[in-house]
């Protein structure tokens, strides 16, 4: 139910390392297995299961290519790993999970570099500024899952090149064995019963999760979604209090207790709370009221996928309500929720456990996102020094 720090990169950057092993050479895949279904179109141009020729003849091109290359997909983020090992024993094939803690820059690196080659990731999980500039740049096919209507549109590319998946809410997690009095919002964090307990999962510039944490500051302090300058105030705020501290929230420093109040998403400090329940952890969660701020990843097809069959029925399993419902038992906020309560398709006991909140949540522009986040990469490392 958690995605390790390295994955927390999905959200954020377009400039980024590439990592070496991720160019390395691979066959081409066999172009014998992109055969045309019965609609007399092949998989790889495939804009939808109708298309092929129905969901029946979807499968059973998936199975006779019975392989899907996955990329920056850790088990214990969201609840990935049931969600692939239910993949596989619902259709037999096989899911190659490679490089779990690789970030968004990593995935878009692997498109480009592994073009044309059998190992070339099929299908991508994507922070959305990624989502939004892979589809500008041609790497994505365009595919409508059967459930596409009822994604809502401010969630997804018209063309079908990306659309959200999950997502959820910037949280304050708290240790209450270490902490008497756990914070409630944004404003509670400046208080000096907690000088050195605050932390991110990771540099804002970097991560999609730490990044969130400094907007959500940002529109608790009179900023808004165009104006970030706030969120940076703040955490300089923190910092020269000794509150915050600069150390990258991960599993394995929350069991430790080296940061015992974790600014991440609320899927994460959900899923903190189950992980260490019986280790002696009382992780509480909580939705600052101050600063409301959620955010989705999103999906995409590689238009170059070695195995687009499988790419596709991948699609149309993560949209299924077994899909969706598996990455709510992980804490996350899939996509469809909203449909799914409305018909009562999404599981009742996984809804409950989610952490409350009392907003809607509002997403910012395109334009906006991007002024945001260029003013953190020239800000931040100034401001915090």
């Amino acid at each position: 139910m958690f995605r390790s720090a390295g994955r927390g990169t999905a959200a954020l950057l377009g400039a980024a390392a590439v990592l070496t092993s991720l160019s390395a050479c691979g066959a081409a895949p066999d172009d014998t297995a992109d055969a045309a279904g019965s609609g007399g179109v092949k998989a790889s141009a495939a804009g939808s299961a109708a298309d092929f020729g129905g969901m029946k003849e979807l499968i059973a091109a998936a199975q006779k290519e019975g392989e899907l290359n996955v990329i920056a997909l850790p088990p214990d983020w969201a609840n990935y790993g049931e969600v692939i090992k239910a993949f596989e024993a619902k259709y037999k094939i096989k899911v190659n999970s490679e490089n779990p803690d690789a970030s968004s820059a990593d995935e878009i690196a692997a498109v480009k570099s592994r073009k044309g080659q059998k190992r070339a990731p099929d299908v991508l999980d994507l922070g959305i500024a990624f989502a939004r500039s892979g589809a500008e740049e041609g790497l994505f096919a365009p595919y409508k899952v059967e459930s596409w209507d009822k994604i809502p549109d401010s969630q997804k590319d018209a063309e079908a090149r990306w659309y959200n998946d999950y997502g959820g809410y910037v949280s304050i997690g708290c240790d209450a064995e270490r902490i008497k009095n756990c914070p409630q919002t944004f404003a509670d964090l400046l208080k000096p019963e907690y000088k050195g307990k605050v932390a991110l999962n990771g540099n804002p510039t970097k991560s999609g999760s730490a990044f969130g944490g400094v907007y959500a500051a940002a529109l608790a302090n009179k900023g808004s979604f165009g104006d970030i300058q706030s969120g940076i105030d703040f955490f300089a705020e923190l910092k020269k209090s000794g509150n915050f501290i600069p150390v990258e929230s991960t599993p394995a420093t929350v069991e430790k207790g080296e940061t015992p109040i974790s600014i991440d998403w609320d899927y994460l400090n959900a899923g903190y709370a189950d992980q260490f329940k019986d280790k002696g952890v009382d992780w509480k969660v909580a939705v600052p009221s101050d600063g409301v701020y959620a955010q989705y990843y999103s999906q995409a097809v590689n238009k170059e996928a070695p195995h687009p069959a499988a790419a596709r029925l991948w699609m149309e399993f993560l949209y299924s309500a077994e899909g969706q419902n598996l990455w709510l038992k992980g804490y996350a906020r899939p996509v469809l929720l909203p449909a799914m309560i409305e018909d009562g398709t999404a599981d009742k006991e996984f809804t409950g456990k989610l952490p409350k909140v009392s907003d809607a949540p509002a997403f910012p522009s395109s334009e906006e996102l991007d002024k945001a986040k260029a003013d953190l990469a020239e800000k931040w490392d100034k401001a915090l020094s």
